[in-house]
């Protein structure tokens, strides 16, 4: 599965009034993560992704993802639960007054796809060869 959310970020988004979009996703393992700046962005915009109060990227506490024309991409390992599953994407300006839009992807399988032995499986079946 794949999710796309759409990050309107507008001129009153500032560092202290700041964008927030809850992320819906499945149960399972996010294993991509693309953030899309358009061209407008001059890397003024600054997105952060947060799991409750925990920022999970980028993993380097109070860093920001920024860009220009380009796609920030990179796979990870980070599993959603039934119970937990939904991140927030939090964007602001910082010293610009334009609009534009940032778009976060995410992939998200299940950990039986990506994983599909355990250790205690794969130990087995080598013993049982």
């Amino acid at each position: 599965m794949f999710y796309v959310f759409p990050l309107a970020v507008t001129a009153s988004h500032t560092s202290s009034a700041k964008l927030t979009v809850d992320m819906p996703m499945s149960m399972g393992i996010i294993h991509q993560v693309d953030v899309l700046f358009k061209d407008d962005a001059d890397h003024n915009i600054r997105v952060q992704i947060h799991d409750a109060n925990f920022q999970v990227w980028p993993s380097n506490r109070n860093g920001t993802i920024r860009g220009d024309a380009m796609v920030i991409s990179f796979r990870d390992f980070y599993e959603l639960t039934i119970q937990n599953n939904i991140l927030r994407a939090t964007a602001w300006w910082e010293d610009t007054s334009t609009e534009s839009t940032i778009f976060v992807q995410m992939g998200v399988l299940p950990r039986s796809i990506l994983q599909p032995f355990s250790l205690a499986e794969l130990l087995r079946a080598v013993q049982l060869s």
